[in-house]
């Protein structure tokens, strides 16, 4: 419930931004398609040297009248092969690491994904689940391979006995702060409440990125 709750919350945030965004792409497509043909076929009466930026939009306006099929093709093509190369787990791996390191967005993917495991994982904990089976589940409901990579190796850490604060600090993916409330949290035998309180954390970061990101599109 909570999960779909917060697909939820993201989609809504998105619709008006995304709206606005084809309505404007339209818009540049008509002008690009129609308009613009109409005042150079003018410009050309006139027997004068344009200026620069008038004729680069005069030439994308005649490129996209006249290769209009074949961009279409093309992005076509190339949707079908990035689709087919992140359907394998090597390309999924790739795209995922470009996705966390993007300026922005890269927060955001970050944010959502601790955000998921941290409550994955205090509900699991809550319910008297064990901590290894807990991470067991969350492994195998994460949809994020390298997600899905960092909590193994914790899983497997933890079955030789160590700390989580040791596999949480050498992946590199939590922030300081989140390895240090975890490992207080199994210090003091109140990991679920920890966990509780980091997926509380992130629910309103990953909220303010939302509205940051709906402005920024607007």
């Amino acid at each position: 419930e909570r999960d779909a709750a917060f697909k939820s919350k993201i989609i809504s945030a998105l619709i008006y931004p995304g709206i606005l965004t084809v309505a404007g792409l339209g818009a540049l497509f008509f002008m690009a398609v129609k308009i613009i043909p109409t005042f150079a076929n003018i410009f050309k009466g006139f027997d004068i040297q344009l200026p620069l930026l008038t004729r680069i939009l005069i030439f994308v306006s005649d490129f996209l009248r006249n290769y209009l099929l074949f961009l279409i093709l093309m992005a076509g093509a190339a949707v079908f092969v990035f689709k087919k190369y992140v359907g394998t787990k090597e390309g999924r791996r790739v795209y995922e690491k470009i996705k966390f390191k993007l300026p922005v967005f890269g927060e955001f993917f970050m944010a959502t994904n601790i955000e998921k495991f941290s409550s994955e994982m205090s509900t699991l904990l809550e319910s008297g689940v064990p901590i290894l089976y807990c991470l067991d589940i969350a492994e195998r409901s994460v949809n994020n391979l390298t997600m899905g990579d960092i909590i193994r190796k914790i899983k497997e850490s933890v079955r030789e006995g160590k700390p989580l604060r040791e596999p949480l600090e050498s992946c590199g993916f939590f922030e300081p702060m989140v390895v240090q409330m975890i490992s207080v949290g199994e210090e003091t035998g109140n990991l679920d409440i920890m966990l509780t309180k980091i997926a509380d954390f992130y629910d309103q970061e990953v909220d303010v990125a939302v509205k940051g990101l709906t402005s920024m599109i607007e």
